[in-house]
């Protein structure tokens, strides 16, 4: 879509904090610890008339022969696959950013990078980090000109130069009438979420046709919630991998906190969430809760029952009906049965999540809402309650996204709930709204009281 450039270091020298900077959100994890960032990401900057992308990679400790090695104990076991994806970032870059500690001064970790990005062919720019003021900028950047490359100093966290910094990295850019951005038909933002080693990154590997995210038998690999684009017909759909989401009360660790809370918040700002649950697991307490906090906020999801291949043929059908059973409270939510593993039913997802999406913009004409009315009412009469029958004056649509239905009647507080399911069933039914969430609500028609569903 636009000219990239990735942000490359070792673990722990800010490069998150920059990126954070950049777009102007907190969208990557910051912490103290080194090590939190794994995938990469990208985020997208608007500067001076000039936009661009900038990628967030994840810390790389490098030998002699620029192979990964050892990092610190947070990364233990996905160095190579760290590297790999700065790899994959900077093949689709114009420039790099070496990010350096101006506090640690210059390490031979930092060495072998300079000399490992320089080998890329591509504009270098050096970052020298957490120079706190202008007072100290001769004195944490003095070793770092023996490397030779155009220099800025900065601090992310406390934004000295920051504009200095800006202004350097889109020096790098080329030419706009160099630089044709791609326009392609904004589609759909959707959001995995799930418990831990559920196969979300999987999912998004196979979907997207790459190894775009990194995956491992260890729970919890996914720390930050990233964006993977995908293109069908010029169509440009976005999956935002997030992070595991386990019990409160199991998280003891602060940067599992941070990712839960990011996971929550994905799901609340895509336009179709995917719950991924784990086909060999059942449906546990968590996956419930999960289920019971979409349904509740009036969140377009639907449920991918994922790891289908690994459940025995003569037992599938056993294990469809404990997830019909256990979601026949909101018969509206639909499930897959998918394999991230063999692709099986992969190509269902976005054409529902469209589907999902479409529904949540119906809107009815006045006229059929009150016919509509009519029918349902006429079908099935409210019960009586303290010898009194509920009566219905009108109706009309207040919103889209969820579609939302208001009644007015003569006492919102008689409608009991068996009813109240049966109108929305109605309504589904009359609308053609069959997977999106709705909204049922009863307004008094002489006082502000209001029941909701």
């Amino acid at each position: 879509m636009y000219p990239k450039i990735a942000l490359i270091g070792r673990p722990n020298v800010g490069k998150s904090t920059l990126f954070n900077r950049l777009i102007r959100s907190n969208r990557a994890i910051t912490h103290d610890r080194p090590g939190v960032t794994r995938d990469r990401m990208e985020g997208t900057v608007k500067r001076n008339g000039r936009t661009w992308t900038v990628i967030d990679t994840g810390g790389i400790h490098l030998d002699e022969n620029h192979d990964a090695t050892e990092g610190p104990i947070e990364l233990r076991g996905f160095e190579a696959e760290i590297l790999r994806q700065t790899q994959e970032a900077m093949s689709e870059c114009v420039a790099l950013c070496l990010v350096v500690d101006g506090r640690d001064g210059l390490l031979p970790f930092d060495r072998r990078l300079a000399d490992y990005v320089r080998r890329s062919g591509l504009p270098v720019l050096l970052a020298v980090n957490k120079v706190d003021g202008g007072e100290l900028e001769d004195m944490l950047t003095a070793e770092f000109h023996e490397l030779g490359l155009p220099m800025v100093a900065m601090s992310g966290e406390h934004g000295f130069n920051m504009r200095g910094f800006e202004e350097d990295l889109q020096s790098l850019l080329p030419p706009e009438d160099e630089w044709e951005a791609k326009e392609e038909e904004a589609g759909l933002k959707i959001a995995m979420l799930g418990r831990p080693n559920a196969g979300k990154s999987s999912l998004v590997n196979s979907i997207t046709g790459g190894n775009r995210m990194i995956v491992s038998d260890v729970a919890g690999t996914t720390r930050d919630s990233v964006d993977v684009t995908y293109s069908i017909d010029g169509k440009r759909y976005t999956f935002v991998d997030t992070a595991g989401v386990r019990r409160r009360s199991k998280i003891v660790d602060s940067v599992e906190r941070y990712s839960v809370n990011s996971s929550i918040k994905s799901s609340t700002k895509a336009h179709v969430t995917v719950l991924v649950l784990d086909g060999q697991e059942g449906l546990t307490q968590q996956d419930k809760r999960l289920i019971d906090l979409l349904d509740e906020r009036k969140t377009p999801f639907m449920v991918v029952v994922n790891k289908i291949d690994l459940v025995k043929q003569n037992e599938l059908a056993a294990v469809k009906k404990v997830y019909k059973d256990a979601l026949s409270y909101s018969s509206h939510i639909p499930i897959l049965y998918v394999s991230a593993l063999t692709r099986a039913n992969l190509k269902r997802i976005i054409p529902l999540a469209e589907q999902i999406w479409s529904e949540c913009h119906v809107r009815v004409p006045t006229g059929l809402l009150n016919r509509t009315l009519e029918a349902i009412v006429t079908k099935q009469q409210p019960p009586v309650v303290n010898r009194v029958r509920p009566k219905f004056f009108y109706m009309t649509q207040a919103e889209t996204n969820p579609p939302t239905f208001v009644f007015f009647v003569n006492d919102a507080d008689r409608m009991k709930d068996a009813y109240i399911r049966y109108m929305e069933r109605s309504l589904r039914k009359m609308f053609k709204i069959e997977h999106a969430p709705v909204r049922v609500r009863f307004r008094s028609s002489h006082t502000k009281r209001e029941k909701k569903r």
